[in-house]
């Protein structure tokens, strides 16, 4: 696998990790004393994890090109779990926004 794809693939799968931290953070949120719940210490745990692997990517990658592939990946991975995990909803503003996102990854693709 050419080390630009693959620089790709750990970048979408550093968001889903992102994801995950972001799942705990969230928990966090709802208690009393969110910075000094076990779910704050689990998702800087979960993100700080990530930080090794950053280096490798921006090796082979335009920073530019892992923050739009990070920020879209992230985009659409919150939106599923904000609407699975915790019953957020949609309006037609945030899908045309998303749907914009997904457009510029593409173009940045094609074009990068």
């Amino acid at each position: 696998m050419e080390k630009q794809s693959l620089a790709i693939l750990v970048t979408i799968g550093f968001s889903i990790v992102g994801v995950v931290g972001d799942y705990f953070l969230k928990l966090a949120s709802s208690k009393e004393e969110s910075l000094r719940s076990i779910w704050f210490y689990v998702g800087f745990a979960v993100y700080a994890s990530t930080a090794f692997g950053w280096v490798f990517v921006m090796k082979h990658l335009k920073l530019a090109t892992v923050g739009v592939v990070y920020s879209v990946s992230m985009i659409l991975l919150l939106t599923a779990i904000g609407a699975v995990a915790f019953r957020e909803t949609l309006n037609y503003a945030e899908m045309l926004g998303i749907a914009l996102a997904v457009g510029s990854l593409v173009l940045l693709m094609r074009f990068a």
